[in-house]
Parts: structure tokens; C-alpha cells; sequence
């Protein structure tokens, strides 16, 4: 890919990977390949220091010398082939990002470790692209979300505030002025979870439903010591997480064996019964994703409480098959 037709985040890692050379690289270059005025270069330069990267500047002007702390730079650093398969391997766990700049961040990375992979036989290090694979869920499409995936990145990097338009599965956009917090991945998707400045409330967002998103690279926000992400979904069965209560359901005998096999949540607890089935009893929210989840057993499955659930069920089995006759 052309340095000129890179976008920030891209442009940010190329950049590094310039300052990693033996002696840095002049500033002039820099903004050359890049196509950057000297301001510009200027926020690249400090984006870095803000990560905690230690650029070094010396001279000036025409000859200042832009470069790493010979410090930070890791030497003698070698891959395992276990670690180059779990390397691979992870990497096809994150095919629904194809065509973003994190799938092209995530290859180069790859390539740029190529030369630390250590010496195998031949054949154990061939055709790993086949031997080891993640079958893809379906996945949402981020290919066109580019620009917007760079300003969600950048405003929890550097912990900058930012305007954003949100339309939701069902209703009509809302703006928000949010504190981006954490970024996560569940079922092929990216959510957000962010603080609503103006209510004072941490939400989940799923990234593809923002119209607009605009960090604001002036401002910036303390990211708060005690938020714990992996507590706000102690209690949900998926992403979305609200008050818990007791999930009891029956499940038929041709089902209880994928029940068994999978651990559903901390809370879960399977009874065996006489007629080969199992029971299933966990403490999680009454979200939407748990309801699909119980929807998708069709007749394999008899929610027992809480009442007003189970009769939600019964609800949408009895439409469903109103829709047959």
C-alpha cells in the first residue's frame, strides 16, 4: 500500500517503524513520505509520547533527526512454532475485520515478526493457513468503518472525550457526548462501552450503528481507576447486561448433551433427570440475548421461571406457529 493513501492509524505505525532504524530518520523525510506539514508531524510525534514511546529529536530544521531511545528497541527476541501457530491462529479469529485497518495493522505485525520465527523442520512450519482455522460465525461487515474504527481507537487511546450520533436497532438517532472506555469483541462484532457525559452512565454501543463519531483531540477525560469491564458483565449472558435473577429451564434429552458440553455463565448448574434431559439453573440478566438463546431450542426447551419469561416463550412459539397454519 502507498504511504500517501494510508490513513492515521496506518500512518502512526509506519512512522514507528521508520523511527526504529539504526541512526532515526530525518524530519524532512518523515514529512515527505507521508505527506505531512510540519504541525502535523508534530501530533504524530507526541501521539507516540503519549504512548508511552520514547521519541528522540535532535538538530533542527532541515537537520533534525527524529528517532527511538536505543533503549527501548527489544533484541534477540525469537518465536517458538507454538507461538508462531498461536500467532497465525489468532489472527484468523479476527477475519470479520478484513478490509479495516485493524486486519492490515494485524498482517503487518505478523510479517514484521516473520524474521523472529526460529528454525523448524520444513514441513511443520507449511501450509499452517490450512491446518489450523477459525470457521467465521457471521460476522458484521466493517470495511466501510475505516475512518470511524481510527477515532474510536484514538479517543480511548489518549483518552480524549467525543461527539458522537447513535442510531439504535429501533428508534431514532440520539447524540451523545461520550467518555470511550473499552472496546470489545463478542460474536464477531465490535461494542463500545462508553460513559455518557451527560447522564453520568456507562453504555454499550455497537460500533456499526454510529452515524458520526468525532474525538476531540483537545480535551481529555481521567480514565477512571476502578472501572472494571469484565464486572459490569459479571451478570450478563452476552453483551448486554442488567439486573440478575434465576434462569431455571428444562432441556429434552436430544439436546441436554450440548448443554452439558458448554459452560454458560459462572452461575450455571446442570441436574441430570430421570428422562435423560437436564436442568439448567444460572443467576444472569433477562436480556434479549438470553431470550433468543432459549428461542433458538425451539420444542427442546420448557422455561420453568421466572413465570413472565416463560410465558414470553410460549408467546413467541405460539406465533411462530400461527404463521404455519
Amino acid at each position: 500500500m502507498d504511504d500517501l493513501s494510508l490513513n492515521k492509524s496506518q500512518k502512526l505505525v509506519r512512522i514507528l517503524q521508520q523511527l526504529q532504524k539504526r541512526g532515526g530518520i530525518p524530519a524532512f523525510d518523515l514529512m515527505g513520505r507521508f505527506a505531512l506539514d510540519a504541525r502535523t508531524l508534530r501530533r504524530y510525534l507526541e501521539d507516540l509520547q503519549d504512548m508511552g514511546i520514547p521519541v528522540v529529536e535532535e538538530g533542527y530544521h532541515s537537520n533534525r533527526i527524529v528517532s527511538l531511545d536505543r533503549s527501548y528497541a527489544r533484541a534477540g527476541v525469537q518465536l517458538t512454532l507454538s507461538e508462531a501457530i498461536s500467532l497465525h491462529f489468532g489472527r484468523t479469529l479476527f477475519t470479520f475485520l478484513d478490509g479495516t485497518s485493524f486486519a492490515e495493522d494485524m498482517d503487518g505485525a505478523i510479517e514484521r515478526l516473520e524474521p523472529a520465527i526460529g528454525r523448524f523442520p520444513q514441513e511443520a512450519g507449511q501450509h499452517l493457513d490450512r491446518k489450523f482455522l477459525a470457521v467465521p460465525e457471521h460476522g458484521k461487515d466493517y470495511g466501510r468503518e475505516g475512518d470511524l474504527l481510527d477515532e474510536i481507537v484514538s479517543a480511548l487511546l489518549f483518552s480524549n472525550p467525543a461527539d458522537a450520533e447513535y442510531r439504535p436497532l429501533k428508534g431514532i438517532s440520539k447524540l451523545y457526548r461520550l467518555e470511550s472506555l473499552s472496546l470489545a469483541v463478542y460474536r464477531q462484532g465490535l461494542y463500545l462501552f462508553a460513559k455518557d457525559a451527560t447522564e453520568g452512565k456507562i453504555k454499550s454501543f455497537a460500533v456499526e450503528r454510529f452515524v458520526r463519531f468525532s474525538r476531540l483531540r483537545r480535551e481529555h477525560f481521567k480514565y477512571p481507576e476502578d472501572w472494571r469491564p469484565l464486572e459490569m458483565l459479571r451478570d450478563a449472558f452476552g453483551i448486554i447486561s442488567g439486573p440478575p435473577e434465576w434462569i431455571v429451564a428444562r432441556f429434552t434429552a436430544d439436546v441436554a448433551p450440548y448443554v452439558r458440553e458448554r459452560r454458560w455463565h459462572p452461575t450455571a448448574r446442570v441436574e441430570p433427570l430421570e428422562d435423560g434431559g437436564v436442568r439448567l439453573r444460572m443467576r444472569v440478566a433477562n436480556a434479549p440475548e438470553l431470550r433468543e438463546w432459549l428461542l433458538g431450542f425451539g420444542a427442546g426447551v420448557v422455561v420453568e421461571e421466572p413465570a413472565a419469561l416463560a410465558a414470553w416463550v410460549k408467546e413467541q412459539h405460539l406465533a411462530a406457529a400461527a404463521r404455519y397454519t
